[in-house]
């Protein structure tokens, strides 16, 4: 299944994914489709009615309000390797806040404030239900579906602490979408392909089997820390290809499109906004 969000003149509205067609859901957004209950599935299953083209509809983030965005650092192998780092021993966990969020299609906004803008195609993981202190198995239950995002990061910023999270938040920077795809279509995102190209050229190219920590344990790890609700996200990690491991380092501009890709999960396309 797959489900999205889409913009309309009183608001957003969730909506079933099939083909090139989408059925309007009785929810404004998916995050509020997963928290009204457990048969969100059923109920998104079971919705009937005059489909819209896909092709003329304006997408918003997939979760446009999730109570909380965990980020996970240094989670592929051959990323780890490019930046040199060690590698960790546990997630390396920060946050993003909700108005960092933007669609499939909406312009990412540069900050006048940062002159080192960086791109991180990643694989996003949206929670289905209430998870806390879970293992593996119950954290992979607690998964909804999986989407595609990028963490598009302000470099400059994210070095001038230890803590990262004043490099990664700033409104209106981070990609979401297009849609939520439950774990049965792509096989809970074990081994899927995951890309970024800039102004058609590939930057990014990796599988999401080089996850040091997968899915299942991330969730699982996360949720003894905190209570993870429904429609909460999490991204996972980004593959080798940053623009700051390169020599010299390439940023983001104004005019630069970005496309963002995870095999089976669907294509952001976002151009730059300075």
């Amino acid at each position: 299944m797959r489900l999205l969000t889409f913009r309309t003149e009183d608001g957003t509205r969730a909506g079933r994914l099939d083909g090139t067609g989408v059925t309007p859901l009785d929810a404004p957004d998916v995050g509020a489709l997963l928290a009204a209950g457990a048969d969100w599935r059923d109920r998104a299953a079971a919705a009937a009615g005059r489909p819209v083209p896909l092709g003329d509809l304006d997408l918003a983030p997939v979760v446009p309000n999730p109570s909380k965005i965990i980020c996970v650092g240094l989670n592929y192998k051959e990323h780890i390797a490019e930046t040199g780092h060690d590698t960790p021993e546990h997630p390396t966990l920060f946050a993003k806040f909700a108005r960092s969020l933007i669609g499939a299609s909406d312009e990412i906004v540069l900050p006048a404030a940062s002159t080192a803008m960086d791109w991180e195609a990643e694989l996003a993981i949206v929670i289905g239900r209430t998870v806390r202190a879970a293992g593996r198995d119950a954290a992979r239950a607690a998964i909804a579906g999986y989407t595609v995002a990028n963490d598009v990061s302000a470099r400059d910023f994210q070095r001038r602490t230890t803590q990262w999270l004043q490099g990664k938040t700033f409104d209106s920077t981070t990609p979401l979408g297009p849609a939520l795809v439950t774990g049965d279509e792509v096989g809970d995102a074990a081994d899927l392909e995951i890309t970024c190209a800039v102004d058609g050229e590939t930057m990014q190219r990796g599988r999401t089997s080089d996850m040091l920590f997968p899915p299942d344990e991330i969730v699982s790890y996360v949720s003894g820390i905190v209570t993870l609700d429904p429609g909460d996200v999490l991204l996972t990690g980004t593959p080798p290809g940053i623009g700051d491991s390169r020599t010299p380092p390439v940023r983001l501009r104004a005019g630069n499109v970005v496309m963002t890709e995870v095999e089976g999960l669907g294509v952001l396309g976002n151009r730059c906004a300075g």
